[in-house]
């Protein structure tokens, strides 16, 4: 089978999404074909045609088709490439998966024409790969037909913890006098759905002596960097620190020398987090995560296995997730270790994209 990927996100684009795309083109089976159709040079969609942007991608798509004699299509993104895909698929015998990812299915049902579309689109492909369970529990939703074609592929991760560089970790540690200090990482951009505002009210209301023990980084960056750092109180300011945007180096030296991932997402509105890769990256590393029960991240933190799972709607469960792994070491070594070890043997890309492959030669 020939099997072509058809996505607007791509490498070199940055972003969890393009990630996910390029990992599966890397890990798919030797001796199977893939290609990548994508839009690194506008050959699907150029934003200055406004509503007739997407419209390159029906001629690129056929072309492609035609060239490389694909079978199989797997596509990127509901709308528009979704369409494309769905509008061939009546003039010749080609069939294709829609990949599903949490807002890209919630922003196609909010208008009713797009919702319309979006329902013959999923009826009419072959299968459907939601990268979480809370996406496949939405498809149902629209239509409890589509849950003989969903598959749940989350995003994977590389099989061990990338090599931190030790001297760049001995400078953090004299750079912020972390020595006998319990570390608190968070790394995401800076939107509301991450909780990061909920976490520094909860850290201000931490009783002492336990918060002198405790340091708070803060990596990325977001239309909420000031908000965020004017709720900081005058002396907190050297307890919950803004790292700004960190390179990889960086994120991989933080994610060794920190105690505690942090990151209790909610849903705003529809926007929620889809999966929250970050959650794994810190389990690579042995360290335990607090994570908000929102959109797909129960399938990325099991509550009391790799971390804990709070109502990120509550100041008071935040706090309480903190303080718990702050006072128990030992509880903060045991969940690291199951989480490391479930990170490796269930979401390494090979199984995950394995995951694809036999979906799709399934009738």
């Amino acid at each position: 089978m020939k099997t072509l990927l058809f996505t607007l996100e791509y490498q070199p684009f940055k972003g969890g999404i393009a990630n996910y795309y390029s990992n599966i083109a890397k890990y798919w089976p030797i001796g199977e074909s893939i290609s990548v159709l994508d839009n690194s040079r506008e050959e699907l969609v150029i934003k200055e045609r406004g509503y007739f942007s997407w419209w390159p991608a029906i001629f690129n798509l056929k072309r492609k088709i035609k060239k490389g004699k694909i079978d199989y299509v797997l596509v990127g993104q509901i709308l528009p490439l979704g369409t494309v895909a769905c509008f061939w698929s009546y003039f010749q015998p080609l069939k294709y998966a829609v990949f599903l990812h949490g807002m890209d299915l919630a922003y196609a049902l909010k208008i009713g024409r797009k919702k319309w579309l979006a329902k013959i689109i999923l009826n009419r492909a072959h299968k459907i790969i939601a990268a979480n369970s809370y996406v496949a529990d939405r498809v149902k939703e629209i239509d409890p037909f589509l849950e003989s074609k969903l598959v749940i592929v989350n995003p994977g991760i590389e099989s061990g913890a990338p090599a931190a560089d030790q001297n760049e970790i001995l400078e953090i540690k004299k750079r912020y006098n972390l020595e006998g200090k319990i570390v608190l990482f968070t790394l995401g951009r800076l939107v509301r759905r991450k909780g990061i505002d909920w976490t520094i009210k909860a850290l201000t209301e931490i009783p002492e002596p336990l918060i002198n023990k405790l340091t708070y980084f803060i990596a990325g960056t977001g239309p909420r960097e000031e908000f965020l750092k004017k709720l900081v109180p005058l002396r907190f300011a050297k307890k919950i620190i803004f790292l700004g945007e960190i390179t990889d180096e960086e994120k991989w030296a933080w994610f060794n020398l920190c105690d505690i991932f942090v990151m209790p997402s909610r849903d705003i509105q529809g926007d929620f987090e889809g999966f929250g890769i970050v959650y794994l990256e810190a389990n690579l590393f042995g360290k335990p995560v607090i994570a908000g029960s929102s959109g797909g991240v129960k399938d990325a933190v099991r509550d009391g296995y790799n971390g804990l799972v709070v109502n990120s709607e509550s100041v008071e469960e935040i706090k309480k997730g903190i303080i718990k792994l702050a006072v128990d070491p030992g509880l903060r070594q045991q969940l690291g270790e199951q989480g490391k070890s479930r990170a490796v043997k269930e979401f390494n890309w090979e199984k995950q994209v394995e995951k694809i492959t036999q979906a799709i030669k399934k009738d």
